[in-house]
């Protein structure tokens, strides 16, 4: 049973989910910086929300802390880089809320187009100001849409219902996908330049901060509406009130500020602007889904299992044909780290089918399975790459689609470091794991959690030398394949033992006449 933290108010349905899975969940809200670096103490997972800051004091002060679960989009009350050096999953719900903060930018876009918000706060005050808030049609305007992610593209399906004519800036959307979806793909400053309206979808970053500043709005339509809300900051707001008061555009709508919370800006002051606080993702379906999902996530990273979401591991999803090799391939690097010894190099060659596809989390199950063998600290997908360097480890990747001499397995997973090697892959309808080759020796074994490979002089009577006496000290051997090795005159064994046999029964065999050579490999 691991402890899980929750900082902030998250869903019960998410709470109940970790609940079931037998897990402890420490639910404390409304804690100050120090109390919460007391509280992490003992914790295997902290949740939080937008209002926690996780830095690198609060993770230094945890000591058993496995993963971070954000529950929402945005990571930046998270320091990910800190998080990774000290080996720390960090996960987020990026899919949790992205139907409704696309919805309430339609709305805040409809709002300030229509003035809906002032003509509102007019008629309640007892003034019936029809001509004064006289608004625009979103029909045939043009919309610049910045950054075309989840919900950049949300919102570019919905404004083209709206008739509106759509272009956008994301450097790495291709020309090709842009088009697709109907939209023309623009520089960011051309697009200030073209646009009736313009949406912000960004995160917030070094090289965002402050990008819509004064020198920016003045180059747009003095008829431009801006709309964010996304992160805050990455409008000026002082620019941003003084561009809508002197008439430089038309208007804004801001969701997100520099600071949050916040009751008193520049912003509050110009008529022409919409405010709402933080309310992209507060709908009842988006709290239930971040609940869900960061559960989810929380999850399988204490289990140990690959996490989708989580932001600081360098590897792609793995897809159904992958999933099952990810287990072997952390199986196959812990066999191989016995056996490998001192290594300056390590490759990890994926042959078949599976090479067709991004496999670095395939490489990355084979480091945490090698370095969790000779690592006292825990390894995660997460340093493993970190241990590998420390250890002055070069990690080679290599991929074979065409299975060539290896033609019997569809798809195969080698381990390769000096002398030494390992291959294994999943055979039946069952995938039922086999070793296939030692040393460049071809063998049909299942991995166990205790084997021995021992080579020998191929001559009679060396096989029921070394099970007779493996029996004599009641280490049962469950499987065992054997066959000539690549020298001349000598044989290899691989022999599976229900049992681990101690340092004294394998240097007992050892010293036998005919024995060459015996690696112990646990997993």
């Amino acid at each position: 049973m691991s402890r899980i933290l929750v900082s902030e108010e998250l869903a019960e349905s998410g709470l109940s989910k970790l609940r079931a899975a037998g897990h402890e969940v420490d639910v404390q809200v409304g804690l100050t910086p120090e109390q919460l670096q007391v509280a992490i103490k003992g914790a295997h997972a902290l949740i939080v929300r937008s209002a926690t800051q996780v830095d690198d004091a609060l993770l230094a002060a945890a000591d058993d802390l496995v993963v971070v679960g954000r529950a929402g989009v945005g990571l930046d009350n998270v320091d990910v880089e800190s998080a990774t050096r000290r080996g720390v999953m960090v996960s987020n719900a990026p899919e949790s809320n992205i139907v409704s903060a696309a919805e309430h930018t339609m709305a805040m876009l409809l709002a300030v187009a229509r003035n809906v918000p002032q003509a509102h706060a007019a008629l309640v005050q007892g003034r019936w100001e029809r001509s004064k808030w006289e608004g625009v049609e979103l029909f045939d305007k043009t919309l610049g849409v910045v950054g075309l992610g989840r919900i950049g593209k949300l919102v570019a399906q919905r404004a083209a219902a709206f008739g509106m004519k759509v272009i956008a800036f994301d450097p790495f959307v291709s020309e090709e996908r842009a088009r697709a979806m109907n939209i023309d793909l623009a520089e960011l400053n051309d697009l200030v330049k073209r646009s009736d309206f313009i949406t912000v979808h960004l995160p917030k970053n070094k090289d965002t901060v402050n990008l819509f500043d004064a020198k920016m709005l003045a180059t747009a339509k003095p008829s431009l509406r801006i709309i964010n809300v996304a992160r805050g900051g990455i409008i000026n707001e002082a620019d941003l009130a003084e561009a809508v008061k002197n008439g430089v555009i038309a208007g804004a709508a801001l969701d997100v500020f520099d600071k949050e919370p916040t009751t008193e800006s520049p912003l509050f002051q110009v008529p022409g602007i919409v405010v709402t606080p933080h309310l992209g993702a507060s709908t009842t379906e988006a709290q239930d889904r971040a609940g869900d999902h960061i559960a989810d996530q929380i999850l399988l990273a204490l289990a140990g299992d690959f996490v989708p979401y989580a932001v600081n591991i360098s590897a792609a999803d793995a897809n159904e044909t992958l999933k099952p090799y990810l287990p072997l391939a952390e199986r196959l690097g812990r066999l191989f780290s016995s056996a490998a010894g001192n290594v300056s190099e390590l490759e990890i060659i994926a042959t078949g089918e599976i090479a067709g596809y991004d496999t670095r989390i395939l490489t990355l199950s084979a480091l945490k399975g090698f370095f969790s063998a000779r690592h006292d600290d825990a390894v995660t997908y997460v340093n493993a790459p970190q241990i590998a360097a420390a250890q002055k480890v070069t990690i080679k990747e290599n991929k074979v689609t065409s299975s060539g001499s290896n033609s019997d397995y569809v798809n195969l997973i080698t381990l390769r470091a000096g002398t030494h090697s390992i291959a294994a892959t999943l055979v039946g309808p069952r995938r039922q794991a086999r070793l296939v080759m030692v040393d460049d020796h071809m063998t049909d074994v299942p991995p166990s959690d205790h084997m021995l490979v021992v080579r020998n002089d191929d001559r009679p009577g060396v096989i029921g030398l070394v099970g007779t006496l493996l029996g004599a000290h009641n280490v049962n051997i469950a499987d065992m394949d054997v066959g000539r090795a690549l020298t001349p005159g000598t044989a290899l064994m691989v022999i599976a033992t229900t049992a681990e046999p101690s340092d004294a029964v394998i240097e007992e065999l050892r010293a036998k006449p005919g024995i060459i050579e015996v690696t112990a490999l646990h997993s």
